[in-house]
């Protein structure tokens, strides 16, 4: 399975073979890795039938969120090593091209792979370069506005380049029926395929020729778009092919011959079954969309069943849900992620998933708060980036009251660069009105949302981690910050479930004579730089530690205030510690704070060396 080019030389019968094995190696991997299983399985034909057709070392596959590229990587030289997906310093499990010249793009986010496809097109014109440019869409794809203004543009671009649309339920067409069913098995067969080609150029080749394809032509259209689902895709300026059976790795690989020679934009419609072939999956194919470990005999989960702050969001939403009528909840495709399914269930008529669309799930909730409304947005932190501008321009400017969850706040893991969210905090912090709470614990969620309701006139976003919350587990809320630890020597300030880690260090500090004051703060936008340098002006040291990207983090905005306010002669030292201005790889969160130097041990390192010689001895490491 290492050998890509072995694919073109494949009969039909080895390259169905050859998916079996690619299933089976699927769930043994995943179920030991945890991962994105049931994408996965639904694409292992269409993957092998593109293997069979196109050379990824040259051509461009460009996936769409890449959450189904593991039969890929199988494919690409990279089967040995898939033990260590998704873990530090293993695979990804995301394309990136840093791993292989096969992978043509990084990519986590949905919605993105045509217009990446239409600029490599581009390129390979511009630049006289011969390469074919394929893009794998899914179809959950298509409630991202991205996607329509790829498809768009492609279309009307002229080139050369074929869009998979990977259809594995989502209703993106009137149900066809029988009739169109039929058409569609009789405009995919070879026959019709070589008689359509030979037919289109021997009728271009005279004048009265011409004319005749042009009448029959428009017949055939009209009779199409009666009967078959493709009216939008043509229009657009694509041929349109399908739709075709996605597990049928012949017919498939016929078919994507007959797209790759075709002159201009090809869409092929394709259907498949999320979580195709192994039984658990297809039952439940939310479940096993993101998966951790779990026995392949069975499906069933190998984690210990356990509390985590989306689901103490989820309970805290509804108990309000049940007191304000006014409220509601609205998501991005992640219901279950965010911890909605109970107000799903309890509040139908006010619960809204607007799909893989968090600029129009921001621009909806102003429209909401204009006219009265409370919308609640819950949404996982590297989506919210997606909608910066819909924050200034549609809430911001007026002033809306819209609540933002910021859910997955901080790392969140194997999922590495492109979902880690260490950039809220900064942007956040530009956005004028904006309040930004942050938890440490379920019982400061619950305070903090109650009050981002019923007390909050303007923007305001709660932003929290993934997993559950630490030793620190009462609420200091309503204080903006709050000292949690009385201390003489030096500061530690931070917020959110980071204050685990500074009480401990502080605790580590006490065993070895050094007595720590640790600041926590519960608002960090705006913020008020008084509790840390107050404190640090007594202490005379000020440690900041936060999970989140260097620029405009809390630490630079205190030490700024702490130069404006000409505390810095009182304050000997001031260290931030963060994750710098660097994308961080995947691994386990323990695991990437320990290298951040984050956790209680290492910030009780540093501090020990801040106290004993001074800020320049404590380094920063390098992820």
């Amino acid at each position: 399975m290492n050998l890509p080019n072995q694919l073109h030389l494949m009969s039909d019968a080895e390259a169905e073979q050859l998916c079996v094995q690619l299933r089976e190696r699927l769930i043994q991997v995943v179920s030991k890795t945890g991962g994105h299983l049931a994408s996965n399985l639904g694409a292992v034909e269409l993957t092998v039938a593109l293997h069979r057709v196109f050379t990824p070392e040259r051509d461009r596959i460009v996936f769409d969120v890449g959450h189904q590229c593991y039969c890929h990587k199988m494919l690409t030289g990279r089967d040995g090593a898939m033990d260590t997906l998704r873990t530090f310093g293993g695979l990804s499990g995301f394309p990136k091209p840093g791993e292989s010249i096969c992978d043509a793009f990084t990519v986590g986010h949905a919605s993105t792979s045509v217009s990446v496809a239409v600029g490599m097109a581009r390129a390979r014109t511009i630049l006289h370069k011969d390469y074919r440019v394929v893009a794998l869409l899914g179809d959950g794809a298509l409630s991202g506005g991205l996607a329509y203004e790829g498809l768009s543009d492609a279309g009307d671009s002229g080139e050369p380049l074929i869009v998979i649309l990977n259809d594995n339920g989502m209703s993106i067409t009137q149900s066809v029926g029988g009739v169109a069913e039929h058409l569609a098995r009789q405009r995919l067969k070879p026959q019709y395929l070589s008689f359509k080609k030979a037919y289109r150029r021997v009728m271009n080749s005279f004048s009265l020729g011409r004319r005749i394809y042009k009448v029959t032509h428009k017949i055939k259209t009209a009779v199409k778009e009666t009967l078959l689902p493709c009216s939008l895709f043509e229009d657009m300026g694509f041929t349109y092919l399908g739709p075709v059976d996605g597990h049928d790795v012949r017919g498939l690989t016929r078919l994507l011959r007959y797209a790759r020679d075709l002159e201009g934009p090809v869409l092929l419609h394709v259907r498949t079954v999320k979580g195709k072939g192994y039984p658990p999956a297809e039952a439940d194919p939310g479940r096993f969309h993101g998966v951790g470990q779990f026995d392949p005999a069975t499906g069933q989960s190998l984690a210990l069943p356990g509390r985590d702050f989306s689901g103490a969001f989820g309970r805290a939403v509804c108990a309000l849900a049940r007191r304000e009528p006014r409220l509601c909840a609205v998501t991005a495709a992640m219901q279950p992620g965010t911890g909605l399914d109970e107000f799903a269930g309890q509040f139908p008529e006010r619960f809204f998933d607007v799909g893989i669309a968090e600029g129009h799930a921001v621009t909806m909730c102003a429209g909401m708060a204009k006219q009265g409304l409370i919308p609640v947005f819950a949404v996982y932190s590297s989506f919210l980036q997606r909608a910066y501008d819909m924050l200034l321009h549609d809430v911001a400017i007026q002033g809306l009251h819209v609540v933002f969850c910021v859910d997955r706040a901080g790392l969140v893991g194997a999922d590495g660069e492109t979902h880690h969210g260490i950039f809220d905090v900064g942007f956040l912090d530009t956005v004028p009105g904006m309040k930004v709470l942050c938890p440490a614990s379920y019982a400061e969620l619950a305070d903090m949302l109650e009050y981002a309701v019923k007390e909050c006139r303007g923007p305001v976003a709660i932003r929290y981690p993934r997993g559950g919350e630490g030793t620190y587990q009462t609420s200091s809320w309503p204080a903006p910050a709050t000292v949690l630890r009385e201390g003489r020597d030096l500061t530690l300030a931070g917020y959110g479930t980071q204050v685990n880690a500074l009480l401990e260090a502080a605790e580590r500090l006490a065993r070895r004579g050094v007595s720590a004051e640790v600041i926590k703060y519960n608002i960090i936008t705006p913020l008020d730089p008084g509790p840390a340098l107050r404190s640090a002006e007594r202490t005379g040291r000020l440690i900041v530690a936060e999970e989140c990207a260097q620029a405009n983090c809390v630490g630079e905005r205190l030490a700024s205030a702490a130069a404006r306010y000409g505390c810095a002669g009182a304050i000997r030292d001031i260290l931030l510690r963060n994750l710098d201005r660097q994308f961080i790889p995947q691994g386990k969160v323990d695991e990437l704070r320990r290298l951040a130097g984050l956790d209680a041990e290492s910030l009780a390192k540093i501090a020990w060396e801040v106290c004993t010689h001074g800020e320049k001895a404590a380094g920063r490491p390098a992820l």
